[in-house]
């Protein structure tokens, strides 16, 4: 019986656990991940205590380069392989925890500033990049040479874009290489003017000129059917860039293009689809997704007043990495938001594995925030740090007597008529005043409460005296998937 639905129990009980085994031969280490860079950089700071961070996939090979780096540098080095967020994200509080006076990220990262103030450097790795093939696959695409087109990547191939940009230049004249927002070294001299910092990038333009202009060149990937998931980083340079732009990634191994317009209609419809189920959701849960990445505390209290001003309940919950399972212990929820890095916000999900969709916090922004643009008259933000005060996105909420929270608002996928959003109760003084008042009956409640009381199975209860005392006796000998009362097939 057993087998016809999983494995014999014995496996489990015999099999054996080991470390991943190394990915990279030995006399490419110190290539692959730059340490010699990363030997100088320990040795400038003086750190006697070093903390690396690897991504899951990268795990084989970080006992290796831990005990290249000690040999080298004569530092104690710890290996930090399981963060509790995501893997993109600098995890500055398990290096603390470990005493360490420096962090080294290796594998793609989302470049975000970190809570805390730590000495970081970042290894993205150095993948090799065909440039004949690509620069073949640029003219295919791009015809006129006075078309104003910008270079982009994946952190992986940033290496080789100024290379591919000289293969270029004789012919085109307006062509912009980007390169990855890695923080300046301490005293560096800042440029004039100071480049545009976007998706995690950085843009020299020329004075008087936008990103808008630009249409966008993108090199990294991989040649997976066009309805394969897409990286997030990838993702949010398709849902940022101007949709009358066009857009085209290149295979850095074959040089294989494509169009990526019909792609990026496709995020916009999901994301449109996710701004009206924001709309129409009564209950909102903030998951937390990162600890260690700057102002988010700030992101945090921004969206509970957003979804307070917008009439809704809001509910933080801190469950880590957010899996189906764990977010199905909340059913009450109509929505959920994750508050994360632009990478971790826009990573794929399984198609129907969640109960309820996951949206990213600029979402949940349009649907709250009248005073915001609609959907396409307004640029997608990618970070939740840009609707923030301060920033230049930043979109202040009406007062609460202002007619945009009066404007009719149809769902556009139940079709009813949106009820506007009852008035916040007033903070100021004279409102604390006693006044007499007739009788009140309890309309509404929490949905919380509604929820569960309209459930058929509310819990365990107690029904104390109520059930007869028995002796115990002995109960049922083995594992759930056999036990020894069982007969085995």
């Amino acid at each position: 019986m057993e087998s016809a639905f999983s494995s014999p129990a014995e496996a489990a009980l015999q099999r054996e656990a080991g470390a991943a085994g190394l990915l990279t031969p030995v006399a490419d280490l110190d290539r692959v991940y730059e340490l010699e860079r990363v030997a100088g950089f320990v040795r400038d700071l003086e750190c006697q205590r070093v903390a690396l961070q690897f991504p899951d996939q990268l795990l084989g090979d970080a006992g290796a380069v831990a005990a290249r780096l000690e040999e080298i540098t004569a530092s104690k080095v710890f290996i930090l392989g399981d963060t509790a967020y995501g893997s993109c994200c600098l995890d500055v509080l398990g290096a603390e925890q470990a005493g360490a006076q420096a962090l080294v990220h290796f594998g793609p990262a989302c470049l975000s500033p970190p809570a805390r103030p730590l000495p970081v450097t970042y290894i993205l790795g150095r993948r090799s990049v065909a440039l004949e093939l690509c620069a073949k696959a640029f003219e295919a695409r791009n015809p006129d040479p006075a078309a104003p087109v910008v270079l982009l990547s994946e952190p992986a191939c940033a290496h080789a874009l100024e290379a591919l940009a000289t293969l270029l230049r004789p012919r085109y004249q307006d062509l912009l290489v980007s390169s990855p927002a890695l923080p300046l070294p301490s005293g560096a001299v800042s440029l004039e003017p100071e480049p545009l910092e976007r998706f995690g990038r950085r843009f020299p333009l020329a004075p008087g000129r936008c990103l808008e202009e630009y249409g966008g060149f993108y090199v990294g990937g991989s040649e997976a059917s066009p309805g394969a998931d897409l990286d997030p980083d990838l993702s949010r340079l398709l849902l940022g860039w101007p949709p009358e732009r066009p857009f085209y990634s290149c295979c850095a191994d074959t040089g294989q293009s494509q169009d990526e317009g019909a792609r990026a209609g496709r995020l916009r419809a999901r994301r449109h689809y996710l701004v009206e189920r924001a709309r129409d959701a009564r209950v909102v849960g903030l998951l937390v997704g990162t600890l260690g990445v700057a102002q988010y505390r700030e992101a945090l209290a921004h969206l509970r007043h957003l979804t307070q001003a917008a009439g809704k309940r809001s509910y933080v919950l801190a469950v880590g990495r957010p899996t189906p399972a764990k977010l199905a212990n909340f059913p009450e929820v109509d929505v959920f938001v994750l508050l994360a890095c632009p990478l971790g916000a826009l990573a794929p999900q399984p198609s129907g594995s969640f109960f309820r969709p996951v949206l990213a916090p600029c979402e949940l922004e349009a649907a709250c925030n009248p005073a915001r643009p609609p959907a396409g008259l307004a640029p997608y933000l990618t970070h939740y740090g840009d609707l923030l005060p301060g920033s230049p996105f930043h979109v202040p909420l009406p007062p609460p007597g202002s007619e945009l929270w009066e404007t009719p608002d149809v769902s556009l996928i139940t079709g009813e008529l949106r009820p506007a959003p009852a008035p916040a109760p007033s903070n100021a003084p004279g409102c604390a005043a006693l006044t007499p008042r007739p009788p009140l009956e309890l309309v509404q409640s929490s949905p919380a409460a509604l929820f569960l009381s309209s459930r058929s199975w509310q819990g365990l209860e107690p029904r104390l005296g109520q059930t007869p005392v028995t002796g115990a006796v002995s109960g049922r000998r083995g594992i759930a998937i056999a036990y020894e009362d069982e007969a085995s097939s």
